[in-house]
């Protein structure tokens, strides 16, 4: 009897290793693009061109070239189409030309749906998704709109409009890329008009998919109780409510600290007037929160201020958004677990409700997986960079593992290598630690097998 071939095994993969390899592909083609003759207006090597690609797509900032003297038009439209894809994330991009092919979304593809949103449920994902888009581009245009009232009289009808589409995408996908110069918002620094405008569309980005759902769906149930408007914060989720909680207390927090401690330095605020320096301040907050535009020298910070920043970029913004950094809520329940331990509480509490023991297991793996990432790369870049200030290399790393694309003027000095460990921190940033390590794990559920051994007590502290 003849034996049967067996069929070559199917590869499946996880909806980690889906956007890994999503957001790998994507970057690697968007390299190619960018170094192409056509994108450029002198020659430029691969690696500065990846290097772009990288940091468009992961929706930093840090920059091995200025984007303004080395990309033509059709490459500055590259760079925009690799921000919005890196913003809105493989999955909605995948659904969206889905949709817009008219193709039936299928069973598998609402389930990868659901785990990259952390969704509690498979219904009205399409809708989630559409409105994602909606609401993205509505808030973008919005953006436009309002740079456009500075950049076109500056720069006139033509470039003045691209101008001002180009920086509401890279603001609302919290990249921080410019193509203004080489001075990134500096010459801004005195314009409410566009600072604020930048914040609104950095911290908008900034909260996260899942919240601007959440606040849709109460106020549109609140809206049709008399009275219920007031009571709408009551009624979101509580990942909603420690996103915004946290996000006010740390703009808040940063804003403070930025303004005493940069006050009377020469080289960023000493010279401005007090509500400008406020403003300098508060757009300093926002923009260390993983967005990377810059309305002050960062190189003139003094010490105090870029170890605040280092801590904030690390913090970054809020899951499922645009946003990089361990996230606001996983800094929210560490702070929140410290508190119950302190007052001799088993479980981690928040606003009456009890925090799960897994989401704790996790925040604390995302947090020390980040932390061991960032701490490699300072080690690494501090061998290959052995005269360059330690303060700035662990600001540069910062910056990059959260997606933040603030530098003290030290990207493009870097050697080869070290643009190499920024790359990968920026791409681990992206896609998130915990991603990145599932992605080498496998299967994200092992099932429960290691419960029946026997517990014991470990001496901590």
């Amino acid at each position: 009897m003849e034996k049967k071939v067996k069929s070559p095994r199917r590869i499946r993969l996880n909806t980690m290793q889906i956007i890994a390899l999503g957001f790998f592909g994507v970057i690697f083609f968007g390299g190619v693009l960018l170094w192409l003759p056509v994108c450029n207006q002198k020659p430029i090597e691969f690696i500065d061109a990846l290097f772009t690609s990288v940091t468009s797509v992961c929706v930093t900032g840090l920059v091995t070239v200025v984007p303004a003297e080395q990309f033509t038009l059709a490459g500055q439209i590259v760079m925009l189409l690799l921000i919005q894809i890196g913003g809105l994330g493989v999955i909605a991009c995948m659904v969206s030309f889905f949709l817009i092919l008219g193709k039936r979304i299928s069973m598998k593809r609402r389930i990868m749906i659901q785990e990259a949103y952390g969704l509690d449920t498979l219904s009205g994902l399409v809708k989630f998704i559409i409105r994602i888009l909606r609401g993205t581009f509505i808030v973008e245009g919005i953006g436009a709109v309002l740079f456009s009232i500075k950049f076109i009289p500056e720069f006139g009808v033509a470039k003045g409009i691209w101008y001002s589409i180009f920086h509401s995408v890279s603001g609302f996908c919290n990249a921080g890329i410019d193509i203004i110069g080489d001075s990134s918002f500096i010459r801004y620094v005195d314009s409410p008009l566009i600072s604020l405008t930048t914040m609104f569309l950095i911290v908008m980005g900034g909260l996260g998919f899942p919240v601007w759902h959440d606040i849709y769906i109460t106020a549109k149930k609140g809206a049709a109780e008399k009275g219920a408007r007031r009571r709408i914060f009551t009624r979101l989720s509580l990942q909603s409510k420690i996103v915004l909680s946290m996000t006010v207390l740390l703009i808040v927090l940063g804003t403070a600290g930025f303004f005493l401690l940069e006050f009377n330095n020469p080289d960023t605020m000493k010279d401005l007037s007090v509500p400008d320096k406020v403003l300098a301040s508060a757009f300093q907050s926002v923009t260390t929160r993983t967005a990377g535009f810059a309305s002050v020298s960062q190189s003139g910070l003094t010490e105090s201020s870029r170890l605040l920043g280092c801590i904030l970029m690390f913090v970054g913004g809020s899951p499922a958004g645009t946003a990089g950094g361990i996230k606001t809520t996983t800094a929210a329940m560490l702070l929140l677990t410290v508190i119950s331990v302190l007052r001799g509480r088993k479980d981690t509490e928040c606003f009456g409700r009890r925090v799960e023991m897994d989401i704790v297991r996790s925040g604390i793996t995302i947090t020390v997986i980040t932390f061991t990432c960032w701490l490699l790369a300072v080690v690494a870049m501090s061998v290959f960079e052995p005269k360059t200030e330690f303060l700035n290399l662990m600001y540069e790393a910062s910056s990059a593992i959260g997606t933040v694309g603030l530098s003290a003027d030290l990207t493009a000095s870097l050697s080869r290598a070290s643009h190499i460990v920024l790359m990968l921190l920026m791409y681990i940033g992206r896609i998130g630690p915990l991603t990145m390590a599932l992605v080498f794990a496998g299967r994200t559920n092992k099932g429960d097998r290691f419960r029946e051994l026997p517990e014991k007590k470990l001496m901590l502290g």
